[in-house]
């Protein structure tokens, strides 16, 4: 019986690797200009981490993690986001030491017990970039731009930046009991979730995607009229800096982020094609966590994009990259007495640099020139029985059909020449 792989997951075949590989690239291009480095942190952490740093109300912790005690009893949690695992590095490594602001960003696999859908699986791919050690509003602006710029400039155009502050521990309490309060007389009426959350997370309540609880929360506080004097200027000097560079913005009341670790600065990015599921990356301030994970207070600000519904907002667009398998040579090997001397000129081109194959199969003469055609071979060198004795081969020029002879020993250099060309 044939083995499936697991449900929620995907296997990034050698096709479309190229288009990962192109996201990818953008990403560290990106990340470069704007003076942010690549970190790689452990695919699971121990999951006190998670607890602590994600918050032990979240869907994430209740409902999503992968976690498993191993041999030596300890639990271990799968990372079902990055940005714990980041901070818990900054911390374990001293990255502090080397400078006041650290900025960092990462690309790698997550993984939630989610329910699979067209761009979420239940190991999805995101890339993030986290900016430790700074408060100015400045930073926030940065992080916001760069996400904006990474999505531009994949062509994603129709894309609306949304912006709210969730506030500050000062100022989120007295806004809590405005939303309980507003709340509480309709409490029955929403969702299991939500009533749930009423008590131990009420800003929740604000991005339930249940049609009645949106509903309900229509003319709910806002929490920007709750903010101190602190939040409030924070927020203003963010929205002044992203005016200044020219960044359309809409502020939304209702817009909360999914983890606890959230303060004052919260963002997404949409892009309107994808419908019910636009959001595209998200991300914010969280100036207490590496507090939460056992480290001094340190400002942190971030974002993460999933890939999976990067890529597809770009397959839906026709922005892809078209990639086509190519090779410089190709070689014709006919006969047993040339698989050898065949097998060890392609090794030869190869270390030059030079790309190439041959058949392996000791097929005819005309399935071997049909598979060079399918390999997009720029030459094609035919070995025969005669050119073994001469040591020499036809080499054919794919694009204008030409051929002559060429020594053996002389075909690195000739192809190093016209592989330039």
């Amino acid at each position: 019986m044939l083995i499936n792989g697991p449900r929620g997951t995907k296997d990034i075949l050698p096709e479309t690797v190229a288009q990962w590989t192109y996201v990818e690239d953008v990403i560290r291009n990106i990340c470069a200009r704007y003076g942010y480095h690549e970190i790689r942190t452990p695919i699971f952490e121990h999951t006190e981490l998670f607890l602590r740093g994600i918050g032990e109300t979240t869907d994430v912790v209740e409902k999503e993690m992968y976690t498993f005690t191993d041999r030596g009893g300890r639990s271990l949690t799968l990372r079902p986001e990055n940005t714990a695992s980041v901070v818990r590095s900054y911390l374990q490594n001293k990255l502090y030491a080397s400078d006041a602001l650290v900025k960092l960003f990462y690309i790698g696999s997550m993984f939630r017990y989610d329910r699979p859908q067209a761009g979420r699986y239940r190991e999805f791919h995101q890339f993030g970039v986290e900016a430790l050690g700074e408060e100015n509003p400045s930073v926030d602006a940065e992080i916001i731009l760069l996400a904006v710029e990474f999505l531009r400039a994949l062509g994603l155009q129709e894309l609306r930046l949304h912006l709210n502050s969730v506030g500050c521990p000062k100022c989120r309490p007295v806004y809590r009991e405005k939303l309980q309060e507003f709340f509480r007389p309709h409490l029955a009426e929403l969702c299991e979730d939500c009533q749930s959350r009423f008590e131990r997370n009420p800003l929740r309540l604000l991005d339930c995607k249940n049609a009645q609880c949106h509903e309900l929360a229509e003319g709910a506080p806002r929490i920007t009229d709750c903010l101190c004097d602190e939040c409030r200027m924070h927020f203003d000097e963010v929205q002044a800096y992203l005016a200044a560079t020219g960044v359309t913005f809409e502020l939304d009341a209702n817009l909360v982020r999914g983890l606890d670790y959230y303060t004052k600065t919260a963002f997404e990015v949409k892009y309107m094609p994808l419908g019910a599921q636009s959001a595209v990356a998200g991300g914010g301030r969280y100036d207490g966590l590496v507090e939460e994970v056992g480290g001094p207070s340190t400002p942190g600000i971030g974002f993460a994009v999933g890939l999976e519904r990067v890529l597809l907002a770009l397959e839906k667009q026709g922005l892809l990259p078209k990639v086509h398998e190519s090779v410089d040579i190709f070689i014709v090997a006919l006969g047993d007495v040339a698989k050898i001397p065949a097998f060890k000129l392609m090794q030869e081109l190869r270390m030059a640099k030079i790309s190439a194959s041959m058949d392996f199969a000791g097929r005819s003469m005309k399935a071997q020139m049909k598979q060079a055609n399918k390999k997009n071979a720029r030459f094609v060198a035919i070995l025969g029985e005669d050119e073994v004795k001469e040591a020499c081969v036809a080499l054919k020029d794919m694009k204008t059909s030409e051929q002559k002879k060429v020594a053996s020993k002389d075909l690195v250099s000739a192809l190093c020449v016209e592989v330039k060309n």
